[in-house]
């Protein structure tokens, strides 16, 4: 019988929850459908601020109580038609898929009312949780994940095109400001310890208050599996141990969505059309919403769809050659110029599918072979899996769907009405045989014919030198790579000081302290604070040069783009390729660096550790003035990754959204850690005491034996 047909038999209320000392729940229902239940039920009271900010920020709602701040977001969201997007997916997937989103979504609505109670963030800001409907997840899923890809990127690389030529198109090429990561290895059982496999890593992400991901146990007599969570999403999609299998993934910086210009005329009463790639022109879509606005007034919102996809922008100042071209053909043959808007285009809207029916195979897995094959139906985002079972299978490969289209497609944004711009299909998603350790770190390798941009290859390279350096690895042991702070990036700009000629005495001694430095972001290190200084003055004075003039300029258009397009932060994540590359002949980068060497010394040498400037800076939706953070190591191209903003700040929002690490010999010895703690609630037990550990690259231990947990009332 499927899980749609016995549904409503399924006992809801009927599921056991216990937690370990860390406030980290535990759940044991009598089948899948009442396990889903079950986790809804006990996210909702943990996190129900965190899941309502979710769910109206998929809705685009999330102005109506935070604010006039939040219209910039809701506004996007709703001309993206996100939530339209997750009624598509919902509405076709399978039945057994949609009866276990459907009771997790009955557990988040029977618990939002305790967790309302239990947060003053609610009554603080008058919002009272709406009922959830019941593609609520895939609509989180998406919005968290709409940015994932950095498609903005595709208008910075055409400013740069505009600015310094079609070859520098890709001259700031690397992760930079919008950009989510990941590390993650595999160690193979002759490597280990135990003879049997190890897997470990940590997302890099925007570090949130609640946490972004969640630590959770689900157990039911079909499986028992423990991973960490998206809390709004049922199951474990990106880290999870069942016992006898265990996967991670990382983001494959595949490129997979695109931007359409688009040529849009009005029809008359109200309406518009589009030029199509067959040169007619074709209707389209439109329809107004209304944003409601705590303390200001409403936002009338004018929703617009073309058959390439929703308008995401009215404003659109790019004019590459090949647009111009072919908008003069199109203008000449069509006789009307109308308006030029652009197109987002997303495999979820185009395919109606996110891959969730992926989410409950992976529970049930056993083998490698059962992970593959549910990650063959993965869609949204596209990763790369790292996966091991207990009999010695290992796993390398790419999941998700990335179009087959035109080069240029990748690069910038594209004329609509050409029909080489069209999709053609599905690209194959690369897999790879694990030969020694496997690595995943964002750059180049298994995922390259899928991308454009990808992370330099420090943290990838660090963490195989690592590695190699033991052939007996234990989990207990990946703490210190997780903790790890070489600075590899640091070199193109220490490499250039030998070369100075003509210092100050106060700048010739600081080149000799520099050059002396271990190039470690140690949270004790003086030098790395020394170091961190003079880079900042490097990449303001680069990027005041009169080269990068035209990109000076404040962005243009909506502001949830403005990250991927100020010039300072470019600069300071393409540092390095800045440093060395050919394509900027005007550019004196000895001059710069000589000056910057020469303030830093001016201005005496910062002797504070890196720690207390480098200092976490988590994002809320209510932020709490009064919360301290502690400070971090690391940098953004260290294994460590807590990401400054060269240039611009030393506080970190990015960093690990959690630390793990799965031993495929005893799944007890495995281990975990979060930036803040189990429970949303501030100042709950539970909402901050992972944070010192956190900090510190430490993690707990995972706990199996259900004789060590504390039982809950449900």
């Amino acid at each position: 019988m499927s899980l749609a047909n016995t549904a409503e038999a399924a006992e809801a209320d009927a599921f056991e929850l216990y937690r370990d000392d860390w406030g980290i729940p535990h759940l044991r229902a009598a089948d899948p459908l009442g396990l889903a239940y079950a986790q809804g039920r006990t996210t909702a009271p943990d996190r129900a601020w965190q899941l309502e900010v979710e769910r109206c920020r998929a809705q685009g709602t999330s102005a109506a109580f935070l604010g006039p701040d939040c219209v910039t977001w809701d506004r996007f969201a709703r001309r993206s038609r996100l939530d339209d997007t997750a009624r598509r997916c919902y509405a076709a997937l399978d039945p057994d898929t949609a009866a276990w989103v459907g009771a997790y979504v009955d557990g988040v609505n029977d618990g939002l009312a305790r967790g309302c109670a239990r947060d003053e963030r609610f009554a603080r800001t008058g919002h009272a949780p709406a009922p959830w409907e019941p593609w609520v997840p895939l609509g989180i899923w998406i919005a968290t994940h709409i940015l994932f890809a950095g498609f903005a990127t595709k208008l910075w690389r055409e400013r740069v095109a505009r600015a310094l030529g079609d070859e520098a198109v890709t001259l700031f090429a690397t992760d930079g400001p919008g950009t989510a990561g990941s590390n993650g290895w595999l160690v193979p059982g002759e490597r280990s310890a135990t003879g049997a496999a190890i897997i470990a890593g940590d997302p890099h992400r925007f570090i949130e208050d609640p946490g972004v991901y969640q630590q959770i146990r689900l157990a039911c007599p079909e499986y028992d599996v423990l991973g960490l969570a998206v809390p709004g999403v049922p199951g474990l999609a990106h880290f999870g141990h069942t016992g006898t299998a265990a996967w991670a993934i990382t983001n494959a910086m595949a490129d997979y969505q695109d931007l359409y210009v688009e040529q849009v005329r009005p029809t008359g009463a109200g309406g518009y059309e589009a030029l199509g790639p067959d040169g007619t022109w074709e209707p389209v879509h439109r329809h107004t919403e209304t944003i409601t606005v705590a303390g200001a007034d409403p936002v009338e919102v004018e929703v617009l769809e073309t058959a390439r996809g929703p308008v995401i922008t009215r404003e659109h100042p790019m004019h590459n050659a090949e647009i111009e071209s072919a908008e003069n053909a199109a203008y000449a043959e069509n006789g009307e110029n109308g308006e030029q808007t652009l197109s987002l285009r997303y495999p979820p809207r185009v395919r109606a599918d996110l891959g969730f029916a992926a989410l409950p195979a992976l529970l049930r897995a056993r083998t490698v072979a059962d992970i593959d094959r549910a990650l063959d139906g993965w869609a949204e985002p596209v990763n790369v899996v790292l996966a091991a079972d207990s009999e010695g299978g290992l796993m390398h490969r790419v999941a998700g769907a990335v179009p087959l289209r035109h080069r240029t497609n990748r690069l910038r944004p594209v004329p609509a009405w050409d029909p080489q711009h069209a999709w053609q299909g599905w690209a194959e998603t690369p897999a790879e045989p694990v030969q020694g350790f496997a690595v995943m770190a964002n750059a180049r390798g298994i995922a390259s014919p899928l991308g454009v941009e990808f992370a330099p290859p420090h943290r990838a390279n660090r963490i195989r030198a690592l590695l190699s350096g033991s052939a007996d690895w234990s989990p207990k042991a990946m703490a210190d790579v997780h903790r790890d702070t070489y600075l590899a990036s640091a070199a193109p700009l220490l490499d250039l000081l030998p070369g100075l000629d003509g210092l100050s005495p106060a700048a010739d001694a600081l080149r000799t302290r520099l050059l002396a430095w271990d190039r470690h972001m140690a949270p004790e290190s003086t030098d790395a604070t020394v170091f961190s200084a003079f880079r900042a003055r490097t990449v303001r004075r680069l990027a005041a040069d009169p080269v990068f003039a035209d990109l000076a300029g404040a962005p243009t258009g909506p502001e949830v783009f403005h990250p991927w397009l100020y010039l300072l932060p470019r600069v300071g994540y393409a540092l390095e390729g800045l440093l060395t590359t050919p394509l900027l002949p005007d550019l004196d980068r000895v001059a710069h660096v000589r000056a910057a060497l020469e303030e830093t010394a001016a201005a005496g040498s910062p002797d504070i550790p890196w720690s207390q400037v480098h200092r976490l800076a988590p994002w809320a939706a209510l932020p709490d003035p009064e919360a301290e953070w502690p400070g971090l190591s690391g940098d953004h191209d260290c294994v460590n990754a807590t990401s400054s903003v060269p240039g611009y700040t030393d506080l970190t929002a990015r960093a690990s959204a959690a630390r793990y690490v799965w031993d495929l010999a005893r799944r007890e010895d495995s281990l975990w850690v979060v930036p803040l703690g189990a429970d949303g609630v501030t100042g709950s037990a539970h909402h901050r005491d992972q944070l010192p550990l956190w900090a510190r690259c430490a993690l707990v231990p995972v706990v199996t034996d259900w004789a060590r947990l504390t039982k809950e009332s449900t």
